[in-house]
């Protein structure tokens, strides 16, 4: 027998809902307020409620009395999410605002945070794509910043750390190691300006073993501390003795070498660009030349090169065998026959064979690349003195040089009586017309560090070297006063 009361709708007295809770209809389900229901199936799924706490307002889906589906949360301070909702939490898929920074976020939540991959559109400018834990970039990503940098690695609480890749905004490129937002481990830096640095790092510097090829062309291999190699050249030095004797119109080879501070050989460093030049002592003395002195015509604008040897020089032309037409290298007070090449030991100090060994990579003239911190110049030669040179002869020394073999004859020069651009001449003194090679006399062959650009910013100090050219043909050295003085008995 059926009940009394079927078919007849039961009745449920109205109940009152507790104040700071959602309203609830009769059967206990959140009751969304301000705008129509929608109903499937006799329960209601879509509503918007306003919290009692008038900061956040909701209009979505809901099941069960709770946030569930798509829905959007505003906040009155502008910001909001909308997205997907899983039993009243943000879990899903999504966006979020966030009115304070100005960021946007879409991608993945888990319980109101993201997490998973998404997208942050940054305020100042740039984004991140990859993924996320915890609201904080974690894992694998791409970050580009206001400024046009990009990051693509991996990421740690929020950092950049582990294996990355990075191209900086002045062009330069980054691939390697990163710890703490640091580049720190082994990584290779490919600069704008074409150098490349391959090896150690530690706190965003070179740091440890690495090798820097520069854009000059020179390479460095070694230790560096602090981002500065740890055995980087500081000077330059022409190897051989004090004073190189060499005879009129020969040749002959430098051998150039690189030191440290604490005078070991710069064996980690190649390719630095060292040009020779040569000059004329201004003042001739009388023991070793018949000229007395350079002088530069009127219209010349030289500055004269102070040496290290106490007097200044002017500038004076090299030359070579092949363009010049001289005779091949001969150098006076050279090294035994018995020394070995200068193959063999790169330490030897005299002159070289002409099939010694030159660099492949093409330099401007007069000019050598250092190879494992040496340089050497071949068929180093001076040339004729140039016009502007005026070189005044003592008197008496052209009497005596026209009667020795190879002396200062009519044949090499010839006096004249023009006068000085003063309108004077120095006693027993008079001018001689150009030569066809460098007169005997005193010289000075100098090497230059002309890498372009400078590596690391720093040129190395100019290398001296004292040169004696002795007469042509006289097989001996210059006279210097005070050599033939024996000890008093």
């Amino acid at each position: 027998m059926a009940s009394s009361s079927e078919g007849r709708p039961s009745y449920h007295p109205p109940r009152r809902d507790q104040p700071g809770r959602p309203p609830r209809d009769g059967n206990g389900r959140l009751r969304p307020t301000g705008t129509p229901s929608k109903w499937e199936g006799g329960r209601q799924c879509y509503g918007v409620y306003v919290y009692p706490n008038s900061f956040f307002r909701y209009e979505g889906e809901w099941k069960g009395g709770k946030k569930h589906g798509w829905g959007k949360l505003l906040f009155r301070d502008g910001g909001y999410y909308e997205g997907e909702f899983v039993d009243g939490e943000i879990t899903g898929e999504g966006r979020r605002h966030w009115a304070l920074t100005g960021n946007t976020y879409t991608g993945q939540f888990v319980l109101g945070e993201p997490q998973g991959h998404g997208i942050m559109l940054y305020k100042a400018g740039g984004y991140y794509e990859g993924e996320l834990s915890g609201g904080a970039r974690e894992g694998q990503g791409r970050l580009v910043d206001a400024d046009g940098q990009v990051y693509c690695g991996s990421f740690h609480d929020n950092r950049r750390h582990g294996r990355g890749w990075m191209l900086f905004r002045n062009g330069d490129e980054y691939d390697g190691d990163w710890v703490q937002d640091r580049r720190q481990g082994r990584g290779v830096l490919s600069c704008a300006d074409g150098s490349i640095y391959e090896g150690q790092w530690h706190s965003d510097v070179f740091s440890g073993l690495g090798s820097l090829a520069h854009c000059s062309g020179v390479v460095y291999r070694g230790m560096w501390v602090n981002g500065h190699p740890m055995a980087q050249a500081t000077r330059m030095v022409i190897l051989g003795p004090e004073v190189l004797d060499v005879a009129q119109g020969a040749s002959l080879t430098l051998t150039v070498q690189l030191q440290q501070a604490d005078g070991e050989v710069a064996k980690g460093e190649d390719g630095r660009v060292l040009k020779v030049s040569a000059g004329v002592r201004r003042v001739q003395l009388p023991a070793y030349s018949e000229v007395i002195f350079f002088k530069v015509d009127e219209g010349g604008r030289e500055t004269p090169i102070q040496t290290p040897f106490g007097f200044q020089c002017l500038s004076f032309p090299l030359s070579s065998p092949q363009s010049g037409g001289l005779e091949p290298r001969a150098a006076l007070g050279s090294a035994d026959a018995d020394s070995p090449p200068a193959e063999a030991d790169p330490m030897r100090r005299a002159v070289a064979h002409p099939s010694a060994r030159r660099h492949e990579t093409p330099c401007p003239k007069h000019c050598q690349r250092v190879e494992r911190g040496y340089a050497q110049f071949s068929d180093v030669c001076l040339g004729a003195p140039p016009p502007e040179h005026r070189p005044i002869l003592f008197l008496d020394s052209l009497h005596e040089a026209s009667g020795r073999p190879g002396g200062l004859g009519p044949r090499n020069m010839t006096p004249t009586a023009q006068d000085s651009p003063e309108g004077s001449r120095p006693d027993r003194a008079a001018m001689a017309e150009p030569a066809a090679a460098a007169f005997p006399g005193e010289y000075v062959v100098m090497v230059q560090d002309v890498t372009d650009p400078p590596f690391l910013g720093r040129t190395l100090p100019t290398a001296f070297k004292h040169l004696r050219v002795s007469a042509k043909g006289t097989g001996q050295r210059p006279h210097v006063p005070g050599e033939d003085l024996k000890a008093p008995s």
